[in-house]
């Protein structure tokens, strides 16, 4: 599949909080780097991220904007929230090698109730 192509299936995989499927996108020394965080390297860890996020928060990514650039998938988002974001996807041989995401991650905390770090 083109970058493209697996993006929709990544937000398609997310909207239904499949960590299992979703982490099947990541080749297995990917890396996931959303910046308000640190990076998280190997699908297995990618796999614990996704599970751990999708049972703290209930979360949806509507697409705003999709761009293929060559490897890359590139995507502009928001939530039901009002939240918005972007992520950047290099896409090689049909599945995620990077992933890097941009969002406000203290917007994110409030708006889920969930606890502020210090």
């Amino acid at each position: 599949m083109k970058p493209k192509e697996i993006l929709k299936e990544w937000i398609r995989l997310f909207n239904a909080a499949d960590a299992e499927s979703i982490a099947g996108l990541y080749h297995d020394d990917a890396v996931n780097h959303q910046v308000a965080n640190e990076p998280v390297i190997g699908k297995e860890a990618i796999r614990e991220m996704f599970r751990s996020e999708f049972a703290t928060a209930e979360m949806v990514c509507i697409p705003e904007n999709l761009f293929e650039d060559g490897e890359w998938a590139i995507l502009e988002w928001r939530d039901p929230l009002g939240l918005r974001g972007c992520g950047f996807f290099h896409v090689i041989d049909g599945k995620i090698k990077f992933q890097r995401g941009y969002w406000d991650k203290l917007s994110f905390l409030r708006q889920h109730g969930l606890p502020i770090p210090e």
